[in-house]
């Protein structure tokens, strides 16, 4: 049974990457420093704790499990902290992610599925973003994980680390098993906001901007179901397995749904209306981002066949229902 390095894996993705990679006979190795996740969601495989700066513990962890292949999600993902502290995101996610490569590299392992965002795009609207759109990210996250990808790049002209890169869109849903979920500290994506809101454990839904160009005046974004996002990754690694070439793919459903429309559809869900003021747009949101993800469909044969809005919002509710980790 051969051994995944999965850096996050106590993480929202990473912990239902996991349970994917379990559920496929393979045995996943969290490696996490618990500062956005979550011990209780480690559940599929040997838990490591550590963080990626730290190369002599990460030289361990290779040596004691000798991983085939890394699934690397560990990373800082709020865009509004990137506006106000970059070097958090250039320190944790650029340097965290070099060390990571070459320890992984001075172990012997060479392929690397890698979790990046389509925040690398920057503010591209009106436009389907696909693999070969223009990279021009507005905050220092959507720039730290372009650095990243540029560091695989090279890595693999020096070294031979081969890679698949998974560009995605916004994250949504929960094991349909209601085992595993979405929980953060402080939370921040839209649905579990909504659905917070709905129960009371906020006062209300901040709807960050109504003026926008779009439809109702609020974002659209392109949501996919994790359990979708996570079967992609598991093609990947399969795609490096088979020693193909080293690809992007973009994820997501060509679809946009707007702030209001999620409300909408939660509310219908659930039963419940959602309380919400409106505020200001914030720094570094975009108006629209929506995917292309042909190149995914048509090399992978990955289709995102969960991610509709009933089945994101209907799963998210379930686990909300069940209960939370607790810090």
């Amino acid at each position: 049974m051969q051994n995944i390095l999965v850096t996050g894996g106590a993480g929202y993705i990473g912990s239902h990457a996991c349970k994917a990679l379990r559920d496929a006979g393979y045995t996943p190795v969290t490696y996490d420093n618990l500062s956005t996740g979550w011990e209780d969601a480690v559940k599929f495989g040997p838990f490591e704790q550590g963080d990626l700066t730290d190369r002599d513990r990460l030289d361990q962890i290779f040596a004691a499990y000798q991983p085939s292949a890394i699934l690397h999600f560990a990373a800082l993902s709020q865009v509004g902290e990137s506006m106000r502290e970059p070097g958090l995101y250039w320190h944790n996610n650029v340097a965290g992610s070099l060390t990571l490569f070459q320890a992984a590299v001075q172990a012997g392992c060479l392929n690397v599925v890698f979790s990046s965002t389509c925040a690398t795009y920057g503010d591209q609207d009106n436009v389907v973003l696909d693999e070969s759109s223009p990279r021009q990210p507005i905050n220092a996250y959507g720039g730290s994980k372009r650095a990243v990808e540029e560091i695989l790049r090279d890595f693999e002209a020096a070294y031979g680390l081969r890679h698949v890169i998974f560009r995605y869109f916004n994250v949504a849903g929960a094991d349909p098993e209601a085992e595993i979920g979405e929980f953060h500290q402080p939370e921040t994506h839209l649905i579990p906001l909504i659905l917070d809101a709905i129960e009371g454990k906020r006062d209300a839904l901040t709807v960050f901007g109504t003026d926008y160009d779009t439809p109702d005046g609020t974002c659209i974004r392109d949501y996919v179901h994790v359990m979708d996002l996570v079967e992609a990754h598991l093609l990947g690694l399969d795609w490096l397995q088979a020693d193909n070439p080293s690809r992007v793919f973009n994820l997501g459903t060509g679809c946009g749904f707007s702030v209001r429309e999620v409300m909408d559809r939660a509310a219908a869900i659930t039963g419940r209306e959602v309380p919400f003021v409106e505020g200001p747009r914030r720094p570094g949101d975009c108006r629209k981002l929506v995917s292309g993800s042909s190149r995914a469909a048509t090399e992978l044969g990955w289709s995102p066949d969960r991610s509709t809005l009933d089945r994101m919002i209907g799963d998210a509710w379930r686990w909300h229902q069940a209960g939370h980790y607790e810090k």
